[in-house]
């Protein structure tokens, strides 16, 4: 029989204060400057400084990516502060081969794209304003997570 051991071996308070944290920033955000914190608006609205394309320079990115810059400067740093108050300095490591993440990381990034926004922005921000579309999103996200999490654990070692 499984125990809850098994899914957090470091216990659970940090990921539970961690979304605390998160939650309450994210609707700080929206509450405060009627913002929408996304991350891969950010991602988007980021890569408008550098890609002359016009799917990055469109206006919705471009207007925003100050601020938006910053917000994932923020994120990126709230990174560094756990690492170094939890991680004990020490490099953190992965047993994840690295073409899994590779195919990881391209299908979140396609799926996040093809959804309209990525799970943080459906999950996060999308249910908080009570978005239909979000739900959606999210129940189509949670689906494909459970199945490809079923047939990895099933298939790889």
């Amino acid at each position: 029989m499984l125990s809850w051991v098994q899914f957090f071996p470091n216990g659970w308070l940090h990921y539970g204060l961690g979304g605390l944290i998160i939650g309450v920033g994210v609707a700080l955000l929206f509450v405060t400057t009627g913002r929408i914190g996304g991350m891969s608006t950010v991602f988007s609205s980021t890569w408008s400084f550098m890609v002359q394309r016009p799917f990055f320079q469109q206006a919705r990115f471009v207007s925003s990516r100050d601020w938006r810059l910053v917000y994932a400067l923020g994120v990126a740093l709230g990174g560094l502060v756990w690492w170094r108050l939890h991680g004990q300095g020490l490099p953190q490591t992965t047993h994840v081969p690295v073409w899994q993440l590779l195919v990881g990381g391209f299908l979140v990034g396609y799926g996040a794209r093809l959804g309209n926004g990525c799970t943080s922005g459906h999950g996060i921000c999308g249910l908080g304003s009570l978005q239909l579309p979000s739900l959606k999103a999210v129940l189509t996200f949670m689906a494909t997570a459970f199945i490809t999490a079923n047939l990895m654990w099933r298939v790889l070692p």
